[in-house]
């Protein structure tokens, strides 16, 4: 009885030390393509492959995950732009970013089709629509840099009412939401990506916990690569288990609004491009980083000397060129 006892022991000992590692992730809104990368990792088994078993955990209008890491409820978290881990660190919140999934922030303005030149244009239109968050950021730097003036701002209470009926009319848009909301109502638009006009910050930042870094950094790694992998099969490979694992989290979604956003995703070339064509997608540069930081003091957005840009990344885990095998074999089929 003794030996069968041991024997039952052992192999739960064992089952124990070969299960997945745990990991929750929290994403800034509900499920969407542009979450796409991590459902692809879940559904093709690419975290588990690296021995982790991912729950995705989705935002929403009732949902801020955000607090949840710092609380330890959540693991890793996609957060938006880097205003938000200047917050962090001046907030004395113990959290870093270890990964940039856009290499560019999807903010745009949006105008109706052909009714300005080109972005400068913009600075004379009548009326700006501006959410109370754009208000307090990338419009500053607008004001400050761009030319737009106070007198533009209107509030925009993300209803495309206002914008539809006024051909004058220029709005604030996720380059991969509102224009696509706009044709679905005929509406034909330009889209101007602010980070092509110097907004250089980085958009869904993966953070994590500075504890988790100092503790496992070999799960923060595996988790990273992973998540890179699965954004390469995801852009280049068949998504459809990924497009199905995001529609069973958010109904709303359909196949074409997916491929929808996927194909704005690759208009804007917000993704895989600029440092992540050689570093791989996730690609982190501190000098850049620096930069977007005396972007935000020069535009009054935040102050100097407020946020200890040592405490904001952590590129160790990323530049390594991982996935990369994967694009160019995907590509070549």
């Amino acid at each position: 009885m003794i030996s069968a006892l041991g024997a039952i022991c052992g192999l739960l000992v064992a089952g124990a030390a070969w299960a997945n590692d745990k990991v929750v992730l929290g994403t800034n809104w509900l499920a969407q393509g542009g979450h796409g990368g991590f459902y692809q990792a879940v559904a093709d088994g690419t975290y588990e492959k690296y021995g982790l078993d991912v729950e995705i955990q989705p935002g929403g209008p009732q949902v801020n995950n955000r607090p949840m890491l710092a609380a330890g409820r959540l693991d890793f978290l996609i957060a938006g732009n880097l205003l938000l881990s200047f917050d962090n660190v001046r907030n004395g919140i113990p959290t870093k970013v270890v990964a940039a999934i856009y290499q560019k922030d999807p903010q745009a303005l949006m105008a109706h089709k052909g009714q300005y030149e080109d972005f400068a244009a913009l600075a004379q239109a009548p009326a700006v629509l501006m959410g109370k968050d754009g208000q307090f950021s990338f419009w500053q730097w607008m004001v400050a840099s761009k030319g737009f003036r106070d007198e533009q701002l209107r509030p925009y209470g993300y209803n495309l009412a206002q914008f539809l009926g006024d051909e004058t009319m220029v709005q604030q848009a996720y380059g991969t939401a509102e224009p696509l909301y706009a044709k679905a109502e005929g509406a034909e638009v330009d889209t101007f990506l602010l980070a092509d006009q110097g907004w250089n910050t980085y958009g869904a930042t993966i953070e994590t916990r500075q504890d988790l870094i100092d503790e496992n950094p070999d799960l923060v790694q595996r988790f990273v690569d992973a998540s890179i992998e699965g954004w390469y099969n995801y852009l280049y490979g068949d998504r459809s288990a990924a497009y199905d694992a995001i529609i069973a989290a958010n109904p709303e979604m359909t196949v074409e609004k997916l491929d929808a956003e996927m194909t704005q995703f690759e208009s804007l070339d917000i993704i895989d491009t600029g440092d992540a064509q050689e570093k791989g997608i996730g690609a982190l540069d501190e000098a850049r980083i620096e930069a977007f930081h005396d972007l935000a003091v020069e535009a009054g957005i935040i102050e100097a000397g407020s946020v200890d840009l040592s405490m904001v990344a952590d590129s160790a885990f990323v530049n390594r060129g991982t996935g990369l095998e994967i694009k160019e074999k995907l590509r070549a089929e």
